[in-house]
Formats: C-alpha cells, structure tokens, sequence
C-alpha cells in the first residue's frame, strides 16, 4: 500500500500564492487486511467517486490528503483563511451522492456507521511545530 519512491523522498507541497489553514483529523480503521485494501482502492484515483471530489472542492477546501499506517488514518485539509469548518460540513453532507458515499465507507470504518462524516472523522490538536 502506498508509494515507496514518496516514502523516502516525500511529499510535494501545494503553494496557493496565500495564507491558508490547515485542519489535521484521524479515523481508525476495522483491522482487517482486505477491507483495509479495498478502502484505499475506494480513494485511488481511478475509483474515487467523481461527486465527492468535486463536493469536497465546492465546499471550498483547496486540498485534502488521507494517510494510513496499519489501520489508522490521518487526514490533511487545507483551507482558505475565512473557511468555516462547522457550516462547510453541512453543506457538504447535503451535496449530491455525499451521504450514499458515507455509508459506503462506513463498513471499511470502526466507528458508528450512522455517523457523518464530521463525526467520525476526530479533530487533532497540534501540541508542536518548528515554524519560528
């Protein structure tokens, strides 16, 4: 699972010519090898479900990326400065196919399966940084 060649070279970095925000949230996987795989095939880019990226987009988020060791998830959401975190979920969880998309990944997820997405997916707090 995942690219070798970025594990050891890393990842490029988006630049937006602006300020943005970053959100960082995480979700535990059912530890299960094969529903493991078939969740990361769901978000390759040949099978993601073509609704939900651009329902991802109309909300405003300018990238969102999706790490997994084992069967933890970490998630990478960049945002615009004014962005609303609380008002953009709704609105995503009225968009087209978003709530059939939840229930789909709700079998892959160890979480309620009646959850939105803003619920199974746990904000984290940042406790270091090097930026200063």
């Amino acid at each position: 699972m995942g690219n070798i060649v970025n594990k050891k070279s890393g990842y490029a970095q988006k630049e937006y010519g602006r300020k943005v925000k970053r959100y960082c949230q995480t979700l535990r996987l059912k530890d299960d090898s094969e529903l493991i795989r078939q969740y990361v095939a769901a978000h390759s880019q040949s099978e993601a479900w073509p609704e939900i990226r651009e329902g991802i987009r109309k909300i405003g988020i300018l990238e969102m990326e999706i790490y997994i060791c084992e069967n933890h998830l970490f998630m990478v959401v960049e945002t615009p400065l004014d962005f609303d975190w609380e008002e953009s979920m709704k609105q995503l969880a009225q968009l087209p196919r978003q709530a059939e998309w939840e229930a789909y990944t709700a079998m892959f997820q160890d979480c309620d399966p009646q959850a939105s997405s803003a619920e199974k997916w746990k904000q984290m707090e940042r406790i270091f940084y090097l930026y200063e």
